[in-house]
């Protein structure tokens, strides 16, 4: 397994992942998420790949096959009348093939998310994670994540 930033060559596979994604996000919110869907298209990840402020990982096998995908966005609120100048590094999304689960491609994703924000100096790393997801929650838990914040609803 290896993990290094995504290239346009990636972006295929990409798409394809981040269906699976949708489809996670679809079935646990069906009044939410619209279905069979990607959140970006063809030109948005060519612009994402080449922000070097959202960076993107990809973990791949043995033949250079992508197997899951981190995006990352850099977040900094400056001069703010409450909140400190720390610099955030935020994961947008991480995501692991369906066929590749169980062979620690999320940690390894994961890891290479944290030691990339050291090196970068951030101070923290954030995430959101939907509760009709209980597979990432428990994924982000056993990696050390704590919750922050919690985002409530009341659907009318």
């Amino acid at each position: 397994m290896v993990v290094r930033r995504a290239e346009e060559k990636d972006i295929p596979r990409i798409l394809e992942l981040l269906v699976q994604v949708d489809m996670v996000h679809h079935n646990g919110r069906p009044d939410l998420f619209k279905g069979p869907a990607t959140k970006y298209n063809e030109a948005q990840l060519k612009a994402i790949l080449s922000d070097d402020t959202k960076p993107v990982f990809v973990c791949t096998d043995e033949d250079g096959r992508v197997m899951g995908h981190a995006f990352c966005v850099h977040q900094q609120v400056v001069g703010d009348s409450v909140l400190t100048d720390i610099r955030t590094l935020y994961i947008d999304d991480i995501c692991v093939d369906e066929q590749a689960r169980g062979r620690h491609v999320g940690s390894a994703l994961y890891d290479a998310v944290i030691a990339y924000a050291r090196e970068q100096g951030f101070y923290n790393v954030t995430l959101n994670v939907w509760t009709c997801n209980p597979g990432a929650m428990k994924f982000y838990e056993a990696m050390g994540v704590l919750p922050q914040k919690i985002c409530m609803e009341k659907v009318l």
